[in-house]
């Protein structure tokens, strides 16, 4: 979202706990049927985005870990999806503990993230492939990361989804500079995002996001 006036509040490591603790409270009104359908839009069932959203906020952890973070790849994880089409993941839940474990798995990658975020210095950076990042980067992505996938998973598991405006426009700040300011954070994140369109702006067949450090 553009700043007329050029300065913009940062996001926090406190910002990516409120979200991640939303998602977990909203996900915890899913009907266990329910985890085997669609995500929404993606491809993948309820239960591996929930694995892949925690997969991704491990992995932007583990790049801020190593005491010289990697500028040129990832940390060599072994990623891989346990089916045909499905996420390629280092994370994965164990199903005999439910959706209650699967929950717990998405709170403690969540956490890794916020306490990495907290305690690595502003000066560091490390590889992303939309642009090498600093921790406030990678609170910003966790923060998108799961809004928009809490977003697929509430249309797959019929749930009410609505984050709060504050926090949608900070991570659009930080993430989306051009993206526009005259409509609302939340619908503009999804548009972003490529997940719906916005007045007189079709929806995105592709997207990506600045994840560069901000002046």
């Amino acid at each position: 979202m553009s700043d007329p006036t050029g300065s913009r509040s940062p996001v926090t490591a406190d910002d990516l706990r409120q979200a991640v603790r939303l998602a977990v409270a909203a996900l915890r009104e899913a009907p266990p049927a329910a985890w085997e359908g669609r995500a929404g839009s993606l491809e993948w069932d309820c239960w591996e985005t929930v694995e892949h959203l925690s997969d991704d906020l491990f992995a932007y952890a583990a790049q801020l870990g190593p005491e010289e973070p990697p500028l040129d790849g990832l940390v060599p994880f072994v990623w891989e999806s346990r089916r045909p089409g499905g996420p390629a993941n280092a994370i994965h839940a164990d199903r005999a503990a439910g959706p209650t474990g699967l929950l717990r798995v998405l709170e403690a990658s969540g956490a890794l993230l916020v306490a990495m975020v907290r305690t690595t210095p502003p000066r560091v950076r490390a590889h992303h492939a939309f642009g090498n990042s600093d921790p406030e980067g990678f609170a910003a992505m966790g923060v998108v990361e799961t809004l928009v996938h809490t977003h697929d998973l509430a249309e797959g598991l019929g749930l009410p989804w609505d984050p709060p405006a504050g926090l949608c426009a900070r991570v659009l700040a930080r993430l989306f500079p051009d993206a526009p300011s005259d409509t609302a954070p939340w619908p503009t994140l999804l548009w972003a995002t490529g997940r719906t369109a916005l007045p007189a702006r079709p929806r995105r067949t592709s997207w990506r996001w600045d994840s560069t450090p901000r002046a």
